[in-house]
């Protein structure tokens, strides 16, 4: 391997370990301060005791979150420096303001959430975990600005001098049509992401009850849980939906090659079918590939709204891309535009396909908890169980494909007829030029080690508070509920 494939490796491993904390830390921060709000407005205890059980869950998650999108910021500097110096006037305008007006707000309210439960008033206590769960999906905006920029760069120009892109439009880059559509299907994402987190153990943890003859707990605390996981899988599913349609709508307008591969569409066709399985050689030859199941006249209204509308394919872009870009390799050759097919093919299918755990884990919830019952039905705590990483690996097969399905452009080009001239970047030539092959595989087995480490803390910490379940009891901690005794109580880590 050279430099480049590393430096690729490394920021795909780094970046995808990332992502598998994102999701639930933007959609479990929201659920968890409506418990809370629940608590604040009935005094019943069973939503503080909820709160304080998926709140313990949220921290662990947050923090190991932080800890590896650190790297993601040293990574720009370090194995991507020229992408960063083509890029940095634009690209860090997001990324500071996610820093000092997301970031910022949401550590600090998250703090003061944390020991602040017998410090600050029940109200001022519950609006610090509201802060966090805002500023964490402005977070998310700011971030998605940021990659939005990268899929279809607007609101800057090339200045030909420096060999930069500069910013001329903020307001455009924070209004980019790519981002008003990634937002909301990343949002919705993490809702389903967190909605089936909550449900999942929570039916687990009530079957388990039943079955011990604890109905009266399974059904006074975690049927309650399961059904505030259950309505935010139900909306957040409905929103995966309608967004990823405008979204995958968007993508064929503005990265054409990427959907054309997504779908290993070789010739420009009309009345396209939406292809279910394919076999052959995806990676090297799409002319090798035979749709083996498909739907016809999908992929066409899909992309369109039309069944007979015309898509062009793959080998017709490559062709076209040639003529405009003119990029070769070392040998001379025209390079290929065109994504991995494997990639895009599979991970845009298993981005949809991984979207049935959480069907299953609704349907099955709502049949289950019908007319105020509880189950002691052994297969449904299993699959609540087995629902829970299906929406994680929706999420991390979608980024891929999101990503990948770009390449082998870093910054994409914008073909609009609004679009910006002359800004982009083709990957290989975002890497740095002075760290050695040597110097990458070092930080990359670093970081794959590190990360391996906090892989295991993080599933032993999550793993050890899940099986413990609910707090028996939890006494109310605000000042207001505050007795003599508990006068001048010193300042406590609240878990």
């Amino acid at each position: 391997m050279d430099a480049l494939d590393l430096a690729r490796w490394q920021f795909g491993i780094t970046t995808v370990y990332h992502f598998i904390f994102v999701p639930l830390t933007i959609g479990l921060a929201p659920l968890v301060a409506i418990m809370q709000t629940a608590w604040v407005r009935t005094g019943n205890a069973r939503w503080l005791r909820l709160t304080k059980f998926f709140g313990k869950l949220l921290l662990i998650n947050f923090a190991i979150g932080v800890a590896t999108g650190i790297v993601q910021e040293f990574q720009f500097g370090m194995a991507w420096s020229e992408y960063s110096r083509f890029v940095g006037d634009v690209f860090g305008a997001p990324l500071a303001m996610e820093a000092l007006a997301a970031f910022f707000v949401e550590s600090t309210f998250l703090g003061l959430w944390i020991f602040g439960w017998d410090k600050l008033p029940k109200k001022i206590h519950l609006a610090c975990i509201w802060a966090v769960a805002i500023a964490t999906n402005l977070s998310a905006f700011f971030i998605l600005a940021a990659n939005s920029w990268m899929q279809h760069p607007v609101g800057a120009i090339f200045n030909e001098k420096t060999g930069r892109a500069e910013m001329v439009d903020i307001g455009a880059v924070l209004t980019n049509p790519t981002v008003l559509a990634a937002f909301p299907h990343t949002i919705s994402a993490a809702f389903l992401t967190a909605g089936t987190f909550v449900a999942g153990i929570a039916a687990w943890w009530m079957v388990k009850l039943v079955r011990r003859g604890d109905a009266a707990t399974a059904k006074d605390v975690y049927r309650p849980a399961v059904i505030v996981g259950l309505v935010a899988m139900l909306v957040s599913g409905v929103g995966v939906a309608l967004t990823g349609d405008w979204q995958a709508k968007l993508m064929f307008e503005q990265q054409p090659m990427k959907m054309a591969s997504a779908e290993a569409l070789c010739t420009t066709s009309s009345n396209v079918s939406f292809s279910i399985l394919a076999i052959g050689n995806l990676s090297n030859d799409c002319d090798n590939v035979k749709h083996v199941i498909e739907i016809p006249g999908m992929l066409s209204f899909l992309a369109t709204g039309d069944f007979n509308a015309t898509l062009q394919g793959v080998d017709d872009l490559q062709a076209q891309y040639e003529e405009k870009f003119g990029f070769t390799d070392e040998n001379g050759d025209p390079i290929s535009y065109q994504p991995d097919l494997t990639v895009t093919y599979w991970g845009f299918r298993l981005m949809i396909g991984f979207g049935i755990g959480s069907a299953a884990l609704a349907i099955a919830a709502l049949w289950l908890t019908r007319k105020d019952r509880v189950t002691d039905k052994k297969w449904f705590g299993t699959l609540g169980i087995v629902a829970l990483a299906t929406p994680f690996l929706a999420s991390s097969a979608g980024w891929v494909f999101t990503e990948m399905g770009r390449q082998p452009w870093v910054v994409a080009p914008n073909p609009n007829p609004s679009g910006v001239d002359g800004v982009w970047l083709i990957t290989a030539r975002g890497v740095s030029t002075v760290p050695g092959v040597s110097s990458i595989a070092i930080s990359l087995a670093a970081f794959t080690l590190l990360y391996g480490v906090l892989a295991v803390l993080w599933y032993r910490l999550m793993h050890r508070y899940t099986i413990e379940g609910v707090a028996p009891s939890e006494k109310d901690p605000s000042p207001e509920a505050r007795t003599d005794d508990d006068a001048d109580a010193p300042l406590s880590f609240a878990y």
